[in-house]
């Protein structure tokens, strides 16, 4: 399944929009990844343990996304959008939502 930001598909045009399609996923704290992260803020560069897992609930929401589509017909997914929100008590939890257009490319 063909997977984009963009609006259009150079060389290839919309059959039929299907509708928005999205995918979630919600990350919980993790004590042993906050201490280490802190340990990192301390001293200075990235956080391993963070980015991975940010990837995981990235890729995690894309294919929630992709699946949604494929069940409504589709063979694409247009105009995707990636977002990250804190949510939860005293936002303690990250949501990474993927939304976007599914269609029929030709």
């Amino acid at each position: 399944m063909l997977v984009t930001t963009t609006t259009s598909i150079e060389g290839q045009s919309v059959e039929k929009y299907l509708g928005v399609v999205a995918g979630e996923t919600i990350l919980g704290a993790n004590i042993f990844r906050d201490f280490m992260a802190g340990i990192t803020d301390i001293i200075g560069g990235r956080s391993k343990a963070y980015e991975e897992s940010l990837r995981e609930a990235r890729d995690s929401a894309l294919s929630e996304m992709m699946q949604s589509a494929q069940q409504m017909g589709a063979n694409a997914v247009i105009g995707v959008d990636i977002d990250y929100e804190t949510v939860g008590p005293n936002g303690g939890m990250l949501m990474v939502s993927a939304t976007g257009t599914a269609v029929v490319l030709r």
